[in-house]
């Protein structure tokens, strides 16, 4: 039986120098459990990512358009925005590895579902389903790696965990992109289906019983809506890593028709991004743990800086694709804020984590939208840089807000 002690609590949390151990002990190791829960986010962020690839082998086979093969993107974002709250929620009581597995359990039926069904509107329906344990497993996850080391060690852990991510734009989307189109698209969601049952056991296997909070419950977690501090952080996530998602939605068209890049190129100046992202997670991990605030303002400004540099490198192969691994580095700001949820969040730490994803994927979508729109006005490819850096500026406004109400309130209290 899980222990009822909350590693996380908000007092530790705001005094993490009051213990240096981390209060559970892998079984097998501490690098065994991180790699399991990193696997987990190999597979979520290949499937994500993979379906971009392949959509006019999806539109061909199912005799649809290539805009309507793009709702399957639409639904599994849907998916997620919905589940991260939902499940985080209606689940709190279950103890969280169990529900890590029961997360990667039910990724690995929505991929299969996909794999199998050959019917458009069955497809989308499994694609939400996949979207579903999206966000509710990376905050878990988050947790989860916090909590088997000491807490000053804990951005570094949340960055190899969030690795999993990152490898999966290098590695796992070019192989499933890959085996997508020499087998079949269906391929594509089978092998990833098949690495989220793998991490189900792994996770079953490396990862020990994990404490909860002591008062676990729904009521518990949704006070995370009446903590303004969990609501900016929030807020500053979906405004201001839009501006990664306005260049990067764009990126590969920007390369073809501003650089002159062939299109069979455009894969290679990708995984540059991707190796960016991989670097930037252990770098941010790394720094959190010593300087969260200003690694936050920090990296909103580095993101800055980079998204400006775009617009004037694109037109220039030997210039954007130094750029482009700068990106990908301003990218991986995710161990930084959901340390900083963490700080916030008081015992409401499960949904607050899971919903820092949520906002992850609104950024996607308000990015993408509003860098469509600019090009749309016929500003230009490059225009998306621009929309960018202010999305990120607007970004740096909210992270100041939230540190300047925080200290407000210190001093009143």
């Amino acid at each position: 039986m899980e222990s009822k002690i909350d590693p996380l609590d908000h007092e530790l949390a705001a005094h993490p120098a009051h213990t240096t151990t981390a209060l559970v002990q892998p079984p097998h190791g501490l690098a065994l459990a991180e790699l399991a829960l990193a696997v987990g986010g190999f597979a979520i962020g290949t499937a994500e990512f993979a379906a971009m690839g392949i959509l006019p082998e999806v539109a061909s086979d199912l005799h649809v358009t290539i805009p309507e093969a793009g709702h399957m993107i639409s639904a599994y974002a849907l998916g997620v925005v919905v589940g991260a709250p939902l499940i985080t929620i209606l689940l709190a009581r279950m103890p969280r590895r169990a529900l890590l597995i029961v997360l990667m359990l039910l990724y690995a039926v929505g991929n299969g579902a996909t794999a199998l069904l050959h019917h458009y509107g069955l497809m989308l329906v499994s694609r939400f389903v996949a979207g579903l344990p999206h966000g509710a497993y990376f905050g878990l996850a988050a947790l989860a790696a916090a909590a088997l080391v000491p807490p000053h060690k804990r951005g570094a852990a949340i960055g190899k965990v969030m690795l999993g991510l990152s490898v999966a734009n290098v590695i796992g989307v070019p192989a499933a992109t890959w085996l997508g189109q020499a087998l079949g698209w269906q391929a594509c969601f089978a092998g990833v289906a098949l690495i989220a049952l793998f991490t189900a056991g792994m996770i079953a296997y490396t990862v020990p019983p994990l404490p909860m909070a002591r008062k676990a419950s729904p009521l518990t977690e949704l006070g995370a809506f009446k903590r303004p501090q969990v609501l900016l952080t929030l807020l500053a996530c979906a405004i201001g890593f839009g501006g990664i998602f306005s260049v990067y939605s764009y990126v590969a068209s920007t390369l073809t028709q501003v650089t002159g890049m062939s299109a069979q190129h455009v894969p290679f100046a990708l995984g540059l991004l991707g190796v960016g992202m991989i670097v930037g997670n252990i770098a941010c991990g790394w720094f959190a743990d010593r300087w969260l605030e200003r690694t936050m303002l920090g990296w909103y400004g580095f993101t800055v800086v980079m998204l400006l540099v775009f617009v004037v490198a694109a037109p220039h192969l030997w210039a954007v694709l130094p750029v482009l691994f700068g990106i990908g580095v301003a990218s991986a700001c995710n161990p930084a804020f959901q340390s900083r949820l963490m700080d916030v969040a008081g015992d409401a730490q499960s949904l607050a984590a899971a919903l820092n994803h949520s906002a992850f994927n609104i950024a996607n979508a308000l990015g993408a939208w509003l860098g469509g729109m600019a090009i749309a006005a016929g500003l230009g490819w490059t225009s998306t840089g621009w929309v960018g850096a202010i999305l990120a500026v607007l970004g740096i406004v909210v992270v100041l807000w939230s540190f300047g109400l925080e200290r407000r309130t210190l001093q009143t209290a």
